[in-house]
């Protein structure tokens, strides 16, 4: 994918002439971050939607979708340019065209909802609901307009807590089942995606406050604690069932409330949310760290 990018993005070079911190809009209010195969970043913005694009090597930028006006909240681009958003309290996803700019779907979940996260398998779109006990999948093949929603409904150690519930999500190491992280507790569940069944993953006792984005390189499980400013080191087992939290998470002084986090040549991108910040006309940015 080639785009013509332009800006006033401002960045300080890293070691490798990538910035270390990139600049968005004033007022954007990202969310959501993901990055392709080309040295781009895509961001979605809470403000009102909109698709951002940014160059990882230039920090140059430019608005590829003009948002419907809602929230747009976590975002996963595949191998063909069509980029998988999630809608927030609007109950809705859609699908957009990189290419042309333009929505080719517009799935209606339910009204008692925050479409929080997504993540791609080799069949499926599957999104959190952080106000419901149930993940949505929707068909990656067909290209029908208004695809087929089917609603997993969450049980087994699954328990709906007050506040935030399912929010980042992630494959498992041997792509057979899906990573779930419930903000409000903390925890970290399994869940086999034809049953709901959830399991709690065995921490050895560790609890990951403030859970948000996830990650998954390899066995290694990046989790973003959005509020606790840092990013948790998880070792995970193949199955996904069990793991050790390293004694180090990844902290920066320029994290401002980071959500979620893309991986690129060895570096972690992390959009600051800034949330507590009055939005209007804030600063916002990208920072980027070492694995």
């Amino acid at each position: 994918m080639t785009l013509s990018l332009a800006g006033t993005a401002e960045a300080r070079p890293g070691h490798d002439n990538r910035p270390d911190e990139i600049a968005l809009p004033d007022g954007f209010q990202p969310e959501g971050i993901t990055i392709g195969k080309a040295p781009y970043a895509f961001l979605g913005s809470l403000a009102d939607g909109d698709i951002y694009a940014v160059s990882l090597k230039t920090g140059q930028g430019k608005v590829v979708s003009q948002g419907p006006g809602t929230p747009s909240v976590g975002l996963k681009i595949d191998r063909r340019g069509l980029l998988y958003v999630a809608g927030g309290p609007t109950g809705t996803s859609r699908i957009v065209n990189l290419r042309s700019g333009r929505v080719t779907s517009q799935i209606l979940t339910t009204n008692d909802s925050f479409i929080n996260d997504v993540v791609l398998t080799r069949r499926a779109a599957w999104f959190t609901n952080s106000a419901q006990p149930e993940l949505y999948s929707l068909p990656r093949k067909g290209g029908s307009a208004n695809p087929k929603v089917t609603t997993l409904p969450l049980t087994g150690d699954w328990v709906q807590p007050s506040g935030f519930g399912a929010n980042g999500i992630e494959q498992t190491p041997d792509h057979r089942a899906l990573l779930v992280i419930q903000s409000a507790t903390g925890t970290l569940f399994r869940v086999n995606t034809k049953t709901g069944y959830a399991t709690k993953v065995d921490l050895g006792g560790a609890s990951l406050p403030n859970g948000d984005g996830l990650l998954l390189d390899g066995r290694t499980l990046y989790v973003v604690q959005n509020q606790s400013n840092q990013v948790a080191v998880v070792k995970l087992n193949k199955r996904g069932t069990a793991g050790t939290v390293g004694a180090n998470p990844l902290k920066d002084p320029r994290f401002d409330v980071p959500t979620t986090v893309a991986s690129y040549k060895g570096s972690l991108y992390l959009p600051n949310a800034r949330f507590g910040t009055p939005p209007a006309g804030a600063e916002y940015w990208i920072t980027r760290v070492d694995k």
